[in-house]
């Protein structure tokens, strides 16, 4: 028993080691400005404008996306140390990437909204690099996204937080190292992401009579995911200003 105690913690230190070793140490890729907070009946006034994203939105936008341009490709900007006696064609074949699918393994790539969470199921293939050996690897990932408004900015941000990967047919001996590169690569790659620039909602408005400008800026953004769609509250900030001129 002492025996394959012995085996398991080594083999934990073993694949922690290699981990830190071929990708480097995790970094926590913070979102810009505060977490969107549910909204506050008594901070919504009458300067509030309601959007609402369903989940046949994102669906006919991914399906556009997989249809038109193709399957999005992320390949890990800083890789593992190189390998000089490796040929040309295996650093081709094997190029340390992930390709977001729109399907695979029945897990369909989308954006659901329910149990008051924003998930995001994910298929996926690729290809990472181990020394000598170019592992080919397929499986499925369960997301969630975290929302934030950064008021300088004028823009809501979203984090993609990767909770489960799924790989099929990967050895036991490198699937830690497959799904810690798989993880890594989403967060490089895609978070932190623009999810709406509320700096295009502004106003600006001239008022003849008066001689002077209505303007409106975004101060707030509160958020209320419900089954099938995403509330989203901009509370304005207005102000005028006479002309001058």
């Amino acid at each position: 028993m002492t025996r394959y105690l012995l085996i398991l913690i080594a083999g934990l230190l073993l694949g922690a080691v290699g981990t830190a070793y071929f990708l480097g140490m995790p970094r926590a890729r913070s979102l810009p400005g505060v977490p969107l907070k549910p909204p506050d009946p008594n901070a919504l006034t009458t300067g509030t404008v309601t959007v609402t994203i369903d989940e046949k939105f994102f669906a006919s936008l991914l399906g556009t996306i997989f249809q038109k341009l193709g399957p999005p490709q992320l390949k890990l900007s800083q890789l593992q140390p190189q390998t000089p006696w490796q040929p040309a064609a295996f650093e081709a074949q094997c190029d340390n990437v992930v390709v977001l699918n729109s399907e695979g393994d029945n897990v369909k790539t989308r954006v659901q909204f329910a149990g008051g969470k924003i998930i995001a199921p994910l298929a996926f293939t690729g290809s990472y690099r181990i020394l000598t050996q170019c592992i080919q690897f397929k499986g499925t990932a369960r997301a969630t996204v975290d929302l934030s408004y950064d008021q300088s900015k004028q823009t809501v941000f979203g984090r993609l937080n990767i909770e489960e990967v799924i790989l099929a047919g990967t050895s036991s001996l490198v699937s830690g190292l497959v799904t810690a590169f798989v993880r890594k690569t989403i967060d490089e790659r895609l978070n932190p992401f623009e999810v709406l620039r509320v700096s295009q909602l502004a106003l600006s408005l001239p008022i003849q009579a008066t001689g002077g400008t209505l303007k409106a800026q975004v101060k707030d953004v509160r958020a209320e995911v419900q089954e099938g769609a995403l509330k989203m509250y901009l509370i304005y900030d207005f102000n005028a200003e006479r002309n001058t001129g």
